[in-house]
């Protein structure tokens, strides 16, 4: 298996993508100099900035949309859920710096002015942010013909969040101090969340030619109600999980696959040999024939978000975890510190930065 589809042949540049980031990231960071007050912490590149503001709080930053899941909710004339993966998005990245998300405002472009519509996303980001516990205070609507389409006339739109959080500036979690025999936790996603959409659409309706209403024995639904089922926020667990005992790593499981654990300030090798196998991923797998290493740096591969901790604090740390109505397991630890890898042994890979 291995030799069908990919992100790129969906559509998704991920060969000129680096170069164009890091032309976006070199003109951009300079502009730190111009903060008027504080300092930064963390700048571009982790899954939240952190600006200093005194010496008890510091800010966390995150800002996402949901990306061509919203083709889905088009598809299925469904859209109370996607506010929910744009709050989670945010708000699960800001978590990842140890900071307690607080605050999130949206953005909002629409093709055509639909109430009904905007009603539903408005409910999805209501329920969003009672999920993550944030402060939904403002935003913006914009009404752009000209540059949004959708999945048929006027049905265009798209939804893009901005998230802040509160951390204490000596208590920032960014991976500085992992150690050989550390333990990795992942927690279940609930199905592929809000990355690799592009890729899924292509191999489920134009490879496979299934539709929104399919519904397929293996997954219990319908090939639409499997897609849009909302991001995962990880938030109040982990919260608890901080409050008693110490977390070395945050990492959200988003583009990128497990590839994400590589942005830890740490440079070690992660072995993930524990990833429990999914009907949701394989059946896509098995349809693209999508290969083992493009399915794991696409997608979750229902794992929504790890944690690292010390081998001592494992088992407590799953016990709050599951405690907290969380599906968590021990799926790898760190095995070797000075390069930045991450080995899957059942799949013989190795994935690099």
């Amino acid at each position: 298996m291995g030799n069908g589809w990919t992100y790129q042949t969906a559509g998704v540049d991920t060969q000129t993508e680096p170069v164009a980031l890091k032309r976006l990231t070199d003109i951009l960071r300079p502009t730190e100099v111009f903060l008027p007050m504080g300092k930064v912490l963390l700048g571009i590149g982790y899954f939240a900035a952190v600006v200093q503001a005194s010496d008890e709080l510091a800010l966390a930053v995150a800002t996402d949309g949901v990306g061509t899941k919203l083709l889905i909710a088009q598809l299925l004339d469904r859209y109370e859920t996607v506010g929910i993966d744009c709050v989670a998005m945010n708000a699960n990245d800001v978590l990842c710096v140890g900071a307690t998300p607080a605050i999130f405002v949206d953005y909002l472009a629409v093709e055509r002015i639909n109430p009904e519509v905007v009603g539903q996303i408005a409910i999805g980001l209501a329920k969003g942010a009672q999920q993550a516990g944030v402060a939904i205070v403002g935003g913006e609507f914009a009404q752009v013909r000209e540059m949004v389409r959708g999945v048929a006339e006027g049905k265009g739109f798209d939804l893009v969040g901005t998230c802040i959080g509160f951390v204490h500036p000596q208590r920032l979690i960014v991976g500085a101090d992992l150690r050989v025999g550390d333990v990795v936790i992942g927690l279940a996603s609930d199905g592929i969340h809000s990355n690799g959409l592009t890729l899924a659409r292509r191999v489920l309706f134009d490879h496979a030619r299934l539709t929104p209403d399919t519904f397929v024995d293996e997954l219990e639904t319908t090939v639409g109600e499997e897609l849009l089922k909302p991001t995962r926020i990880y938030v109040r667990p982990i919260l608890t999980l901080l409050q008693q005992l110490p977390v070395k790593a945050l990492v959200h499981i988003t583009g990128g696959g497990v590839r994400n654990l590589l942005r830890v300030q740490t440079p070690c090798t992660f072995v993930l040999d524990a990833i429990p196998e999914r009907p949701d991923f394989s059946l896509l797998q098995r349809l693209g024939d999508i290969a083992d290493a493009e399915m794991f740096t696409t997608f979750n591969m229902g794992i929504g978000f790890c944690l690292v901790v010390a081998s001592e604090h494992a088992d407590k740390a799953l016990q709050i975890l599951q405690g907290a109505g969380e599906r968590a397991q021990i799926i790898g630890q760190v095995t070797e510190l000075g390069e930045r890898q991450v080995q899957l042994p059942q799949h013989c890979l190795t994935i690099t930065p």
